[in-house]
């Protein structure tokens, strides 16, 4: 959901805010096998991440890998941050290698900017990183709470096209110009002050402001590398829509293409689904709605 402090300005680079998804997630086994095989709807990056692992930790790659489900790749869902933690979580369970979550993201190489994907992977629900500080190896969770169950989140994806990922987002963020200092503690103070006791208060209107208040300053930001506060202008359009509609928390997620926002409950998000079905007939877009998922990532030892 975005970024605090993009330039460090006030002593730790980024900290960020993010939701765990429950209908979008990556779902596998791992099981001994004569040789490495792959199986299911597996990701591209599947293979190269298990050997990576293996490799680092000096285990034999001779598994099975099953994929029941996988998070669509480079739309802001955090793809590969889910992929390499699963995979790692897997083998940890196998071999019994005793590692936690944070053991797993430091072999991979995951959390140097935002922390959101090791954090909702350890405690579910919406989660807030502290950034990176001098010594930091991953991003610490400073906060977490629960998201209402009432709350529905609408995602609205651009099948034409992927964020920046790899090294076009390294390159994009040695471009973009310094965040100012007021702007990142204007974020830290709405978010702390304002965000936070939202939920917890289960005032979804005031959650849904501040969201969209980080979301515009964060997107105005990066709109120089990305062509606009949205990636995608049929995405911009259709966040516009939504809102008028009385949708809340209208953002990007990460670097898009993908849209989100949220809703008071089930009802309000079918029939907002319902509409923006008739009116996107012939475009590029689709669109799911989704629940918070609260608890960490669940591993089952067989």
């Amino acid at each position: 959901m975005g970024f605090m402090d993009l330039s460090g300005s006030l002593g730790r680079h980024f900290g960020s805010i993010g939701v765990a998804l429950n209908e979008i997630n990556t779902h596998l086994t791992l099981t001994a096998a004569k040789h490495l095989t792959l199986s299911g709807c597996a990701p591209k990056r599947s293979e190269k991440t298990l050997k990576h692992f293996c490799k680092r930790l000096n285990l034999s790659d001779k598994l099975h890998l099953h994929f029941n489900s996988s998070i669509p790749e480079h739309v802001g869902l955090g793809s590969g941050t889910q992929l390499a933690l699963a995979i790692g979580a897997a083998l940890n369970g196998f071999y019994q290698l005793g590692l936690s979550v944070r053991d797993i993201a430091i072999l991979s190489d995951r959390g140097a900017r935002s922390g959101i994907g090791i954090g909702v992977f350890e405690h579910g629900g919406l989660v807030v990183d502290g950034g990176r500080g001098k010594n930091t190896q991953t991003p610490p969770v400073i906060s977490q709470l629960s998201i209402p169950d009432a709350w529905r989140f609408l995602l609205v994806f651009d099948k034409r096209g992927q964020g920046l990922h790899g090294e076009q987002e390294i390159q994009a963020f040695k471009e973009l110009p310094p965040f100012p200092e007021q702007e990142a503690a204007h974020l830290c103070y709405l978010l702390l002050m304002q965000g936070l006791p939202a939920i917890a208060e289960n005032n979804l209107e005031l959650f849904g402001h501040v969201i969209t208040q980080l979301q515009q300053s964060v997107g105005q930001h990066f709109a120089s590398v990305q062509g606009g506060v949205f990636t995608s202008p049929e995405v911009s359009e259709t966040m516009l829509w939504l809102q008028q509609q009385g949708a809340v928390a209208i953002g990007q997620t990460s670097w898009g293409p993908t849209g989100f926002c949220a809703v008071k409950d089930e009802t309000t998000a079918q029939a907002l689904i319902l509409d923006m079905k008739k009116r996107n007939t012939k475009t590029n877009l689709y669109f799911q709605i989704t629940r918070a998922k609260n608890s960490a990532a669940k591993i089952q030892l067989y």
